[in-house]
């Protein structure tokens, strides 16, 4: 017998609810189309979606015609990008998530008083680009702890640090580690900086995982949340998979197992989930049991010009 173990918390956060919702009213008010710079939120199902709408979803600005409306998406530009769209004339609504803000106007707050910032998080990801964005200059970025050891900075009794919403608290703990050993005087930030959707999902995982024989995440490739999920399984040495949808499901995977533990990314819509269950079930005739968990009941508030448009 073959039982499937649904993890609490999954799936959407209220940062993700939100930016969805953003592109969808703003495509009901002004029609199609509506550019949205970069994946709104990282997760193929839902841009496709999105994109069936009438939005179109480019990473630069100059591919938007002067005068039409354009979303920042869920992990927040740089302040660069956002002069950018002010000199070009474009109507921009911000699906920023609130607790990406957050971390901007920490690293503003940084700056005014002088300190240099070591940003925790992976080179290339779009929060990442966007927070460093914060500053023109006096910012660092690290992924491992080996990159502290060769950090350089101008004065290590004026430096703080942030980290990327997204990270793995185990990695993110280990380089924050690490970065106070090198430099004693470094300061944290006021508040956590990674967001309590990804903190939650990461703690119910840890939980479902110590009674399961596999792990498998829904989420895609490029979503940062999703891929720590998966680690998170793995460094508790279950097997683990991430797919994007059902159809990525290996049936060999199932061969043997007893217990299926199922996560959610923070983007990945339960729909998806749904469609891993039953493609689980066909395979095994196996039972769903949803695990207690954290209840979220976070809301963001929309963007107040697309509120009274």
């Amino acid at each position: 017998m073959t039982d499937i173990l649904l993890a609490n918390p999954r799936g959407f956060c209220a940062g993700v609810d939100r930016a969805i919702i953003i592109v969808e009213q703003a495509l009901e008010k002004f029609g199609a189309p509506i550019y949205v710079r970069h994946e709104v939120v990282h997760n193929k199902f839902v841009v496709d979606e999105l994109k069936r709408k009438g939005a179109v979803f480019i990473e630069e600005l100059d591919e938007v015609p002067a005068g039409n409306t354009v979303i920042f998406s869920a992990h927040g530009v740089s302040k660069d990008v956002r002069a950018d769209a002010e000199i070009r004339g474009l109507q921009v609504f911000d699906a920023t998530c609130p607790l990406v803000t957050k971390v901007h106007i920490e690293v503003a707050k940084m700056r005014n008083a002088g300190k240099e910032i070591v940003m925790i998080g992976h080179k290339g990801h779009p929060e990442v680009e966007g927070t460093m964005g914060q500053s023109e200059s006096g910012m660092y970025l690290v992924e491992t702890p080996e990159d502290v050891a060769k950090l350089q900075v101008k004065d290590s009794h004026k430096l703080a640090y942030v980290t990327q919403t997204t990270l793995s608290i185990d990695d993110a703990a280990s380089i924050v580690t690490a970065l106070k050993e090198r430099f004693p005087d470094i300061s944290p930030p006021q508040s956590d900086s990674i967001c309590y959707a990804t903190q939650n999902r990461q703690d119910a995982v840890k939980v479902m995982a110590k009674d399961c024989d596999l792990v498998i995440v829904v989420g895609s490739p490029n979503s940062s949340n999703s891929n720590r999920l998966r680690e998170v399984a793995q460094n508790q040495g279950i097997e683990s998979y991430m797919v994007d949808n059902a159809s990525y499901l290996d049936p060999q995977w199932l061969v043997g197992k007893k217990r299926i533990g199922i996560s959610a990314g923070a983007s990945a819509p339960e729909v998806l989930v749904k469609a891993v269950i039953l493609k689980i079930q066909s395979l095994t005739n196996a039972q769903v049991t949803e695990l207690q968990g954290v209840v979220e009941n976070v809301v963001f508030k929309l963007p107040r010009n697309l509120a009274t448009a």
